[in-house]
């Protein structure tokens, strides 16, 4: 007796399915996440704790105030620009960067104006960069 051969399909995974469940399930996350941008931080700056550096004789000091205007080792520049910053500090430091940099700035100083000076001074290599900051409880107007 002969046997017809019953034909094997071979298996099909159908993907619609899923790519349906997936595609709803990025629709649902992007129409409930929220994109706007609440800051919660309370920042109090500049205070801290700590030793001085007593490296300081042949430190470079940048003083940054309340305004932005900008000083180099107690004298005021003409103006704010990034020039005139670079020129002052290759003047002072005599073209070596490997003095310390002391940064002093106001603490309503403007955050682009020591953003500016950190970047200046990362462009002429000094190294030895710190914040100068005061100790004990500042008290709030």
């Amino acid at each position: 007796m002969k046997f017809a051969r019953r034909n094997i399909e071979p298996p099909e995974v159908n993907l619609t399915p899923l790519i349906d469940v997936v595609f709803l399930l990025l629709i649902f996350f992007m129409v409930s996440t929220s994109f706007t941008m609440e800051t919660q931080l309370m920042v109090e700056l500049p205070s801290a704790e700590g030793v001085a550096s007593s490296d300081s004789a042949k430190a470079v000091t940048v003083t940054v105030g309340r305004t932005g205007l900008y000083a180099v080792n107690e004298q005021v520049l003409l103006n704010q620009s990034i020039e005139t910053l670079r020129g002052a500090l290759v003047a002072v430091s005599e073209g070596g960067n490997d003095r310390q940099l002391v940064l002093i700035a106001d603490g309503q100083a403007p955050h682009q104006s020591v953003v500016t000076i950190l970047d200046v001074a990362g462009q002429l290599g000094f190294e030895q960069v710190s914040i100068s900051t005061q100790s004990g409880e500042v008290s709030r107007d």
